[in-house]
């Protein structure tokens, strides 16, 4: 029985989409170093619990910026023979840990505005420098999170993608803290300086547990969305490629890497060579469809006993959405 294993890498053009990721990673990183300190300067100067609590918020999105910076370039090293795939999973741990810090940082705003309410809602909140401040912090974020949604795009850096989504939870804690202020200073009435911050705490918790939900996913080897296995299936199926059927696909996403694994059914005729080309033409296929992804290839004959055991296994561990089964790209039984 002929056996040969394929595997392939994406085209060697990650550096520059390296680079792309440290640079959006650093700028995150020094303007939330600015912002920090200019929210907590007017937070604790005028008065505002808001202001205050979203310069903590700015601390935290400091050392988030910060770590995903280092996971960015963790990642960017290759397999070694510690680690022979790679790094990637470096940039979910970063995002879980800025999950745990957005989130524990909308528990420490909650608790500031709870006080406020309760205890001490009769301080004097100074409107316009507070105003000024949140609406600098809003047009900062907001062009850093652009740069980085784009950076996280072209690098599929997963770090990156939540620092992006971070900062824009940032413009929107901004816009409802100028709405906030704007309230007090219309009816004179504080108490919807510490309402807006606890709102803005919900907010940040209902995000921190969207963006740990995500990183989650790739830890546990969760597999392609639906539409990339429907591209991949559709490469598979096609016969021009010269292979006769596919069974045990498998895919998952470390960090920015796509992994695709599978065995294919060939001629039990065939030589060495015609498998290896036909396995290059599918390799090809299979990069059009999902480009830079890392694929394995698995040759079995196709022979009624080959069809027998990949029958039996996709039976035991075929999953709902039928990513992993046998398919036959002829007449004959599956």
């Amino acid at each position: 029985m002929m056996r040969t294993m394929a595997t392939i890498g994406g085209e060697d053009t990650r550096a520059g989409k390296f680079d792309i990721a440290s640079r959006a990673a650093a700028l995150s990183f020094g303007s939330n170093a600015v912002l920090m300190v200019l929210k907590l300067v007017i937070g604790i100067t005028f008065g505002s619990v808001a202001v205050l609590g979203d310069g903590i918020d700015s601390a935290e999105d400091l050392f988030a910026s910060g770590l995903a910076f280092f996971t960015v370039r963790l990642a960017m090293q290759p397999a070694d023979e510690m680690h022979p795939y790679g790094h990637g999973k470096a940039e979910s741990l970063a995002a879980m840990s800025q999950a745990a810090l957005i989130g524990g940082g909308a528990v420490l705003i909650a608790i500031t505005a709870s006080l406020r309410v309760f205890r001490d809602n009769a301080a004097t909140i100074y409107v316009l420098p507070s105003l000024i401040t949140v609406g600098i912090a809003a047009v900062v974020n907001l062009a850093v999170a652009g740069y980085s949604r784009h950076a996280a795009r072209v690098s599929g850096s997963v770090a990156i993608a939540a620092d992006a989504r971070h900062l824009l939870t940032n413009v929107v804690q901004a816009l409802a803290i100028g709405a906030g202020l704007i309230l007090v200073a219309i009816t004179g009435k504080q108490i919807f300086d510490p309402i807006m911050a606890l709102l803005l705490a919900a907010y940040l918790f209902w995000i921190a547990v969207g963006i740990f939900r995500t990183a989650t996913s790739e830890l546990i080897d969760t597999a392609l969305p639906e539409d990339t296995l429907t591209l991949v299936e559709q490469c598979l199926a096609h016969e021009s490629h010269g292979m006769r059927g596919f069974h045990a696909l498998r895919t998952r996403k470390s960090g920015r890497e796509t992994y695709i694994d599978l065995h294919v059914l060939i001629d039990p005729e065939a030589t060495v060579r015609q498998a290896h080309v036909m396995v290059e033409h599918l390799e090809t296929d299979l990069r059009t469809s999902v480009p830079g992804a890392i694929i394995t290839v698995h040759v079995d004959p196709d022979e009624a006993g080959t069809r027998a055991r990949a029958a039996s296994d996709a039976g035991d561990i075929a999953t709902p959405d039928g990513s992993l089964r046998l398919h036959s790209h002829d007449d004959r039984s599956n």
